[in-house]
């Protein structure tokens, strides 16, 4: 009796630590590297309040990157499972394979990113680029569009001096006096308008064809392991985007809300207001129809994904990349 005692004993704690492992292996899973960049998104306020982690009891990492090629990248190797990334990187990725969905607009980039040209610099339009230095981090949607603009002026790009900066490299760049020009956002593209002419932006760039957007993509698989954060998130995103529609005046300088933001992109918060002003936040609704996730974004994708190949920046098009973006988690967060 004895024996059989001792055996259910073993048994009972052999029970226990297989329990307490797999218990511990859950909680572990609940962990996710979220990969952020500098843009000025109502997300910052969520990523400042701990809103998400207190939903979903998931201990996040936030991580902040220069740009969407190296947030694709630490993507790929399963280092991050979110990111932001523009619509250039995100095309190139899917293009070569990566199987990753976007499933949010962060935001319509329209006038948040524009091509300055430095004052002094003898640049007082596209043409004038010629032999110039010229900034962008490479494979971002900056550098698409700074791309396609020489394109649509008829500038060889290969008689500009394109070079790959990161946004704080763009701005000391800038400072020394090192570059002639540069495409990107904010908070750089604040800092160096009081020295320079804006030439063009990403919305006079998107009235003619090619719109850009940023957006969240997720690793598809852990989406699939991990469907109730992402639907959580979704459900952040869609209070801070409204909360910030309906009072734009109330983001000032020294609220709450515009702090968070500058303390998460490293802005300065007077000209946060300003800045966000320049991009727009599509409702739920919208997101979910045919200008953005229901459509307008694969053909985004498409038309992209065309240029870069017809640059050499991918091998191959994709027949469709409908496959790459979902509108389910938007519409799990809304109960649809």
């Amino acid at each position: 009796m004895s024996q059989n005692r001792s055996i259910i004993a073993r048994r009972l704690a052999a029970a226990a630590f297989a329990f307490a492992s797999a218990a511990v292996l859950a909680q572990a899973k609940k962990e996710v590297t979220f990969a952020h960049q500098d843009m000025l998104v109502p997300l910052r306020t969520v990523m400042e309040s701990g809103a998400l982690e207190k939903a979903t009891g998931y201990k996040i990492n936030w991580r902040m990157f220069g740009g969407g090629g190296d947030v694709i990248k630490a993507m790929a190797s399963g280092d991050v499972q979110i990111g932001e990334a523009g619509s250039s990187p995100l095309t190139a990725a899917t293009s070569q394979g990566q199987d990753i969905r976007l499933f949010w607009i962060l935001d319509d980039i329209a006038d948040a990113e524009a091509l300055i040209a430095r004052n002094g610099s003898g640049v007082a339009s596209v043409k004038d680029l010629k032999g110039k230095k010229v900034a962008t981090p490479f494979v971002s949607t900056s550098h698409y569009q700074l791309m396609v603009q020489l394109k649509l002026e008829g500038v060889d790009a290969k008689a500009v001096n394109v070079m790959n900066l990161r946004p704080p490299e763009i701005a000391a760049a800038w400072e020394r006096g090192d570059i002639d020009a540069a495409f990107i956002w904010d908070p750089v593209l604040s800092k160096i308008k009081g020295n320079g002419k804006a030439i063009a932006s990403s919305k006079s760039i998107g009235a003619k064809g090619y719109p850009t957007f940023d957006g969240l993509v997720v690793n598809a698989k852990w989406a699939a392991e991990h469907e109730g954060f992402v639907v959580e998130l979704v459900r952040q995103l869609i209070k801070a985007d409204a909360a910030y529609r309906a009072n734009k005046a109330k983001w000032t300088a020294d609220s709450a809300e515009v702090k968070a933001v500058a303390k998460w992109t490293k802005a300065d918060a007077k000209d946060v207001p300003a800045a966000m002003a320049l991009y727009i936040f599509p409702s739920a609704e919208e997101q979910m129809g045919p200008a953005w996730l229901g459509g307008g974004a694969a053909k985004a994708m498409t038309d992209t994904a065309a240029f870069l190949r017809e640059q050499g920046r991918i091998q191959a098009v994709k027949p469709d990349y409908k496959a790459f973006v979902t509108d389910a988690y938007v519409r799990k967060a809304l109960g649809k």
